[in-house]
């Protein structure tokens, strides 16, 4: 909040772009994890009511929350750890360069906000839809969350750094490379112009077969 408002404050007199960095979270609860899912929540609300603020105002700022889902960096192993299993993050998971990306994307390019990966944004699109049904998945999200082994270092990065330096985690299971759906709503344009091409494409090729089958 503290440095959003000092942002603001140079932004006003210069324009730009404030973007901050929320997660999924902001509009998810995720079992095991309720203390980030509340601070994020709590970013979420703050940066929508700046937003507002800014639009009332007519300050020449753009304002982006980045929502990032599941992102193959340590955090798993930096955080305090209460479970007997060493901890994960719940799949897909993505490579942090698809939310530099986006944070690149939103500083030149002003959105309202930006799911990074497909898998998150369909979940959320799920519990808003159907939130008791999404409530149900607790014990599936859980299970998603425990890796097989023991807890390595379960005080994790609450009193001393752990991995200092690493970009990325070492999730057990596959990571994303890319995520289409991200990059497709940053560049809607290009990824319209594709699926039309492709459509006539399809249309043409499916013309042809029938004109061939005539004669």
């Amino acid at each position: 909040m503290n440095g959003s408002l000092v942002a603001v404050e140079e932004l006003r007199r210069h324009g730009g772009a404030l973007i901050n960095v929320g997660s999924v979270a902001s509009d998810l609860a995720f079992p095991f994890q309720g203390l980030y899912a509340t601070s994020k929540h709590a970013v979420k609300g703050f940066t929508d009511t700046l937003r507002m603020e800014l639009v009332a105002e007519g300050a020449p700022v753009s304002v982006t929350l980045v929502k990032p889902a599941s992102i193959d960096t340590p955090l798993p192993n930096r955080a305090r750890n209460y479970m007997d299993r060493e901890p994960t993050l719940p799949p897909p998971i993505y490579p942090p360069s698809e939310v530099a990306n986006a944070i690149l994307h939103a500083a030149v390019h002003p959105q309202r906000d930006i799911f990074v990966g497909g898998g998150g944004k369909m979940f959320v699109l799920g519990k808003e839809f159907v939130p008791g049904a999404y409530d149900e998945l607790a014990p599936v999200i859980m299970g998603l969350q425990k890796r097989s082994e023991a807890p390595r270092n379960p005080t994790g990065a609450l009193h001393a750094p752990v991995l200092a330096g690493k970009e990325r985690g070492d999730a057990p299971i596959y990571v994303m490379r890319t995520s289409v759906y991200t990059r497709s709503t940053l560049h809607p344009l290009t990824t319209t112009a594709i699926a039309l091409g492709l459509a006539a494409t399809a249309a043409l090729f499916l013309g042809s077969q029938r004109a061939r089958r005539q004669l």
